[in-house]
C-alpha cells in the first residue's frame, strides 16, 4: 500500500474544487462563509464556470484536472462533477493522500460506492457525500423524536420527491453517464432518509416500477426513467413506499415528503407551496399536530461545512461512511 502523510489537525484545510457549476459554487460559499478553509485551486472544463469561482476564492489557482489539484498540496478536494467520474476521482484523490466531499451519488454502482469506501479506509481519511436532507432542522429533529421512542415502532414510511422540471444538463439522461435517472438524483436522499432515520435497518426486500415518458422500464441501460415507484421492506417489517419523478404535471414546482409512522404518532416532513427550499416538520397525536420547525431555513451549504469542521479537527475514516454502501445497495434493488 502507498504510503500517505500523517492526518494532522488543520486549523484551515487547504482546499481543491473540482467541478465548480452552480452546485460546485454554492458549496464553496457555504464552506467559505463559515471561514473553517482555505481554497487553494479550483478546476472545470467551462472558462465562466472556473473564473465566477475564482472570484469567489480570490488567490485561488486555476488548473485543468485533478492531479493538478492535488499537486497544489490539498488537505481536501470537492467534488461536483458528472456521477460517472465520482468514484474514480474519489479513489484517486483517497490515494493521494486527500479527504473527500463527493456530491450524491458517490458512485452509480454499489461495487463502485465499495470501492471509494474501502479506499476512504485505507488511506484513513475523511469521507463525505453531500446527503443534505440530513441537515435540515427538520429531518434532525423528526430523526431524535423516533429514535428516542416517542413515537413507537415505526411500522410505515412514505417518501415523495417529484421535481416538475428535471435536471438541465444532458449527462444526466445518459445512464452511462448518470447511472440512472429519477431515482439515481432524487430517490438517493428519500432512501438515506428512510435508513438514517431508522438506524439503518436491513433491507429485506424490495419490488419497484420505472418509467420513461410513461413507458414501463426493465432496468437502467436503455434509458434513464422519469417516474419510479418502490416498495422496501426494512427490519424488522417496516414497509417504506417511496415515489420520485423528473417532469411530472404535479401542479407545482416540487412536492417532497417524508412521513413516518409509529405505535405512538407521526411525523412528517413536507416542503412548503411546491418550494425546493423550504419545508416544515411536525408530530402527529391523532388528529392534533405540534409544529417542530418552519422556514426559512439556509440549509443547502450546511453537509460541506460540516464535512470542512470535522477535516478542520483532524476527523480521519468514520465507520459510517458504510452507510453510503448500504444506501447504494437499496438503489441497485430498485433498478432490479
Amino acid at each position: 500500500m502507498k504510503g500517505h502523510p500523517i492526518q494532522r489537525t488543520v486549523l484551515r484545510p487547504r482546499l481543491g474544487f473540482l467541478g465548480v457549476g452552480w452546485i460546485g459554487r454554492h458549496r464553496m460559499e457555504a464552506i467559505l462563509r463559515a471561514e473553517r478553509a482555505e481554497v487553494v485551486g479550483v478546476a472545470d472544463p467551462s472558462e465562466a464556470a472556473a473564473r465566477e469561482a475564482s472570484r469567489l476564492a480570490p488567490g485561488c489557482v486555476r488548473v485543468d484536472s485533478l492531479e493538478a489539484l492535488l499537486d497544489l498540496g490539498l488537505d481536501g478536494v470537492v467534488l461536483a462533477t458528472p456521477s460517472a467520474f465520482h468514484a474514480e476521482q474519489s479513489v484517486r484523490a483517497l490515494e493521494r493522500g486527500v479527504a473527500v466531499f463527493c456530491q450524491k451519488p458517490l458512485g452509480r454502482t454499489q461495487e463502485e460506492v465499495r470501492r471509494v469506501v474501502d479506499a476512504a479506509r485505507a488511506a484513513d481519511r475523511l469521507l463525505g457525500v453531500d446527503l443534505s436532507y440530513r441537515f435540515t432542522t427538520g429531518m434532525r429533529r423528526l430523526r431524535e423524536h423516533i429514535q428516542s421512542g416517542a413515537l413507537g415502532d415505526i411500522h410505515a414510511v412514505n417518501l415523495v420527491f417529484h421535481n416538475a422540471y428535471g435536471p438541465d444538463k444532458a449527462w444526466f439522461y445518459d445512464p452511462r453517464l448518470s447511472g440512472g435517472g429519477c431515482v439515481m438524483d432524487l430517490g438517493i436522499h428519500l432512501v438515506d432518509l428512510a435508513l438514517w432515520v431508522l438506524g439503518f435497518p436491513e433491507v429485506r426486500r424490495v419490488t419497484s416500477q420505472l418509467f420513461a415518458q410513461g413507458r414501463p422500464l426493465s432496468g437502467r441501460t436503455e434509458a434513464v426513467e422519469d417516474f419510479a415507484a418502490a416498495q422496501l421492506e426494512l427490519a424488522p417489517g417496516t414497509a417504506v413506499q417511496l415515489a420520485c419523478s423528473w417532469k411530472l404535471s404535479a401542479g407545482c414546482d416540487a412536492v417532497i415528503e417524508a412521513s413516518f409512522y409509529g405505535t405512538r404518532g407521526g411525523a412528517s416532513f413536507r416542503n412548503v407551496n411546491g418550494s425546493f427550499y423550504d419545508f416544515t416538520a411536525d408530530l402527529f397525536r391523532g388528529t392534533s399536530r405540534e409544529r417542530l420547525t418552519e422556514p426559512p431555513e439556509e440549509w443547502g451549504g450546511r453537509a460541506a461545512a460540516d464535512w470542512v469542521a470535522r477535516l478542520a479537527q483532524g476527523a480521519r475514516f468514520e465507520p459510517e461512511s458504510e452507510e453510503f454502501v448500504q444506501v447504494a445497495g437499496a438503489l441497485e434493488r430498485i433498478y432490479g
